[in-house]
């Protein structure tokens, strides 16, 4: 009897164990979109000022308004998308290009005059896409 309880225990863990090993969901693609998707395109932009930034806008009209795109993958780099306030049915995603401008940092004998550096944005933030894209692909 006690074998037996040891036996169907370890089936319930296994059947446990088995049934939450499929819960994290893995990213797939859809081959065949569900709505219509217009003419993508992207349009650079460049700040008035010195040290403003520039960077690239990417503009997706699609036919129905009821579906939410999240994010888009664009030239190895990914966004979030908004919905552009005139158009409900144009999404509009900014990339925005690292500074050129030299951050000033404090250096000094000091460490409390040290305090108020900051670290300079790093590159490795952004996670590697999952998949390869030529220049005029995007998802």
């Amino acid at each position: 009897m006690k074998t037996v309880k040891q036996i169907l225990g370890v089936l319930i863990m296994l059947v446990f164990m088995i049934s939450f090993s499929q819960c994290s969901s893995t990213k797939k693609l859809q081959e065949k979109v569900p709505i219509a998707i217009g003419k993508v395109y992207v349009q650079k932009w460049v700040a008035g000022i010195e040290g403003g930034g520039s960077g690239l806008y990417i503009f997706i009209p699609v036919s129905d308004a009821s579906i939410t795109l999240d994010s888009v993958y664009f030239r190895g780099k990914a966004t979030k998308l908004s919905v552009k306030y005139q158009n409900k049915n144009m999404y509009v995603g900014n990339f925005i290009n690292p500074s050129k401008q030299k951050h000033d940092i404090i250096m000094s004998g000091d460490s409390k005059a040290e305090y108020g550096n900051t670290l300079p944005p790093s590159s490795k933030e952004q996670k590697p896409i999952p998949f390869e894209l030529k220049d005029d692909e995007c998802v």
